[in-house]
């Protein structure tokens, strides 16, 4: 290995970047949940409502999210090559190509609002429709705007300056906290208060993100906003591939959704807390995953794979150790945890279980299921990525979902069951492509 003092990255670069990301990783699941707690004020249906919105938002937005991250990527080995120009190039395209693709998704969202929820979620309560429909409407406006910030905060990750949009996400959320106050408690308007202070805060993001980046001394933005197809194909090259494991991993995701909301509003709800709860064991582990595209992707680019698999094991091995940390003390509160939810008896019961058994799981196999495929494509291996996620995906997430929960009678259980095996798949075949060598099969293809 290396000598210490010719690394790419010391230990202070690493935790400079890392703790930046986990503070902004904590900072949107903070978001989610500020939503969700205080919209729970106004009962299980507006819950209930905004969950099943979300799974479709998620869907939308993981589209032009893939987009950012391949201009991460461009932009990440262009920076280890020692690039700038290239860099300020690929920012520019990284903004064509994630506006264009979030305004195309907010007209789809605005134009088909109530067929998409009737076909997805047609059985569900009256009142769980209507809370969705309004949410949906209002929320699918931000697009453009989320775009916009996910495209800034990606490049300016990618540099290497993770605090930049760790300062932006922490004014958006509390931006978004005081207008739920307001919205919610205050004027009293529900389900409409939340989807605004939402839309609000993801316009000031935008806004924020933008004026950082025109005073930003390491991405220079090229004044010509015209097509570039060389620069816009490496981006496509990661984007699209990735933004593909994105939105059918959505839809698979959808689609069990779809089967949890026919088990009635106990397993919706309960569905709905857990993911959120649990959310937080996983913050750590999502952030070093964010983290691997720039140091596996400035690795690659400065041509030093031997120290991009060094700072793989590395990194996971952190993941690991805050995944046990984070997992533990959630099993053993559990049920407080859950209980500022102002659950149901039923729903309690199954939220309790849900989260025990998702935290044990988490701390088995969830980061070499996500944080270590994030290497993968960051060294230009997208289309193995794309292969394993979306046939595990199908095969365990959807299939066995349907087979334990509905077949079986499981219910939702059986659908968190049919998840986990999903992440255990995905962990063995993205582990083993790493120890053969395989993953770096296309790390000279985007710097040449």
């Amino acid at each position: 290995m290396t000598e210490e003092k010719k690394m790419l990255f010391s230990q202070d670069a690493l935790k400079k970047l890392l703790w930046p990301l986990i503070i902004e990783q904590f900072l949107a699941i903070a978001m989610g949940m500020a939503d969700t707690v205080m919209a729970a004020s106004c009962g299980e249906a507006v819950v209930s409502g905004i969950s099943l919105v979300d799974s479709i938002c998620v869907l939308l937005i993981g589209l032009f999210t893939a987009m950012a991250s391949g201009g991460a990527v461009v932009a990440a080995q262009y920076m280890g090559h020692g690039d700038k120009e290239m860099v300020g190039r690929a920012s520019n395209q990284l903004f064509i190509a994630v506006g264009g693709v979030a305004l195309l998704f907010m007209t789809i969202a605005l134009i088909w609002n109530k067929g998409l929820l009737a076909l997805l979620y047609g059985n569900v309560e009256a009142d769980v429709m209507s809370a969705a429909r309004i949410y949906f409407y209002i929320v699918a406006v931000s697009f453009p705007f989320l775009g916009i910030y996910n495209g800034g905060a990606a490049l300016f990750r990618a540099v290497g300056d993770s605090k930049v949009s760790m300062k932006v996400s922490l004014v958006a959320n509390l931006v978004n906290v005081a207008g739920n106050a307001i919205l919610i408690y205050g004027a009293g308007i529900g389900v409409t208060g939340a989807a605004l202070s939402t839309l609000f805060s993801r316009i000031l993001s935008a806004v924020l993100i933008v004026m950082l980046l025109k005073k930003s001394d390491k991405i220079i933005m090229s004044n010509q906003w015209r097509l570039d197809t060389k620069i816009l194909g490496k981006i496509l090259y990661i984007g699209v591939p990735n933004g593909l494991e994105n939105s059918i991993f959505q839809i698979g995701k959808l689609l069990t959704t779809s089967l949890i909301a026919g088990f009635g509003m106990a397993a919706t709800t309960a569905n709905a807390v857990t993911g959120s709860i649990a959310s937080f064991q996983q913050i750590p582990a999502n952030a070093i995953g964010v983290a691997m595209i720039t140091v596996i992707g400035q690795c690659i680019g400065a041509g030093e794979s031997e120290q991009a698999l060094y700072y793989l094991k590395k990194m996971m091995k952190v993941a690991y150790a805050c995944m046990i940390l984070l997992g533990i003390p959630m099993i053993i509160f559990a049920r407080p945890i859950c209980g500022i939810y102002h659950l149901s008896p039923e729903t309690m019961k199954i939220t309790v279980f849900l989260l025990c058994y998702s935290c044990v799981c988490c701390m088995l196999v969830h980061p070499l299921s996500f944080a270590q495929s994030n290497a993968l494509r960051a060294a230009g291996d997208v289309r193995f990525t794309m292969i394993v996620a979306i046939a595990s995906m199908w095969l365990c997430r959807v299939g066995m979902a349907y087979i334990l929960g509905q077949g079986l009678g499981l219910g939702v259980i059986g659908v968190w069951i049919a998840m986990t095996m999903d992440w255990v798949v995905r962990a063995f075949l993205f582990t083993n492509r790493i120890r053969t060598g395989k993953w770096l099969k296309y790390k000279d293809r985007l710097v040449k």
